[in-house]
C-alpha cells in the first residue's frame, strides 16, 4: 500500500477519475404524483435536460416477441432512446438559435404565444418558414410558459386527466398513468395500436427508430452551419433546416408506408 506522497497522489489520481462519473450523473425528478411530474417536465427544461422529457412518456407494449428474438418493449424502448437523443439535440439547436438571433427568436415567441391566446395578429399570412422558425427557436416553450394553466386531474384508479384551462388536452386524447418509474404521459394503446398507422413488426418499429435518428442527423448537419454563422436570420435558418429535416422524414416516411402496404398484402414480415 503506497504511503506518504504515493499516497497522496494516488487519492488524487482516483478523484480526478471519479470527477468525470459525478459531474455526468443523471439528475433525479420527482414522478410520484400526477403533479409533480408535470412540475418535473417543466424543470427538465429549465434546466436544459430537455432529452430527459422521454422518461415521461410512457407506451404499453404488448407481450410480443418478433421473429428475431427483439420484444415490443424492447423496440419501443429503442424508439425512446432515439427521441431522448432527438430532443437534446433540439435543445441544443435552439440554445444557439437564442444566442446568434435574440430579437428574431423574441418575435417569433411572441407571436406563438399570441396564436396559443388566441390573440389575433396583423400577419395571418405566415408561411412554414415561420412555423418552423418558431419550433426551432424555442421548441419546448409550450411546456416551460403555459404550465399553470395545465392541472391534472388524479381519477383514482391509477390513471389522471390532463387539462388545459379545464378542457381536456387533445380531446382526452393524452392522459397519465402510474407505473412502476413514477407517473407518465401516456396515449391509450388500446386505440392507437389498432391503427393503420401504429408499428406491428420489428421491421416498422426499427423504421420509427430510424427515422428519429435520420432527424437528430440532420439537426446535427444544421447545428454544425448554425455554429459556423452561415445564417443571416432566423428566418433563413429556419429554411435551411426545413429542406434538412424534411429530405429525412420524406424517404422515412416512404420507406414506412411501403412496408405497412407490404404488409397488409402479404402479413407480418
Amino acid at each position: 500500500m503506497p504511503t506518504g506522497p504515493a499516497k497522496s497522489r494516488l487519492r488524487l489520481l482516483l478523484l480526478a477519475a471519479l470527477l468525470p462519473v459525478v459531474g455526468c450523473s443523471r439528475p433525479s425528478y420527482d414522478t410520484s404524483t400526477p403533479d409533480a411530474a408535470l412540475d418535473s417536465a417543466q424543470a427538465m427544461i429549465e434546466d436544459g435536460n430537455a432529452q430527459y422529457l422521454v422518461d415521461l412518456i410512457h407506451i404499453e407494449p404488448r407481450d410480443r416477441t418478433f421473429e428475431d428474438g427483439v420484444t415490443e418493449a424492447s423496440a419501443i424502448e429503442d424508439v425512446k432512446g432515439k427521441l431522448a437523443e432527438l430532443f437534446g439535440r433540439l435543445w441544443t439547436v435552439a440554445t444557439l438559435l437564442q444566442e446568434q438571433f435574440p430579437d428574431d427568436v423574441s418575435e417569433q415567441t411572441d407571436a406563438y404565444l399570441a396564436d396559443v391566446d388566441g390573440i389575433e395578429q396583423a400577419d395571418d399570412d405566415r408561411e412554414f418558414g415561420d412555423f418552423a422558425g418558431r419550433i426551432l427557436a424555442n421548441p419546448f416553450l409550450f411546456i416551460d410558459v403555459y404550465r399553470d394553466r395545465v392541472e391534472v386531474l388524479d381519477l383514482g384508479d391509477g390513471t389522471a386527466a390532463v387539462l388545459y384551462e379545464d378542457e381536456p388536452v387533445f380531446g382526452g386524447f393524452l392522459a397519465m398513468t402510474e407505473t412502476d418509474d413514477g407517473w407518465k404521459f401516456a396515449v391509450p394503446t388500446e386505440l392507437v395500436q389498432t391503427s393503420e398507422y401504429w408499428p406491428q413488426t420489428r421491421w416498422e418499429w426499427a423504421v420509427i427508430a430510424s427515422m428519429m435518428l435520420a432527424v437528430e442527423n440532420s439537426l446535427e448537419d444544421f447545428e454544425n452551419e448554425v455554429r459556423t454563422g452561415q445564417f443571416r436570420s432566423l428566418d433563413h435558418a429556419a429554411e435551411r433546416a426545413g429542406r434538412f429535416i424534411g429530405e429525412s422524414v420524406v424517404v422515412q416516411g416512404v420507406i414506412y408506408a411501403m412496408m405497412k402496404r407490404d404488409d397488409e398484402d402479404g402479413g407480418e414480415g
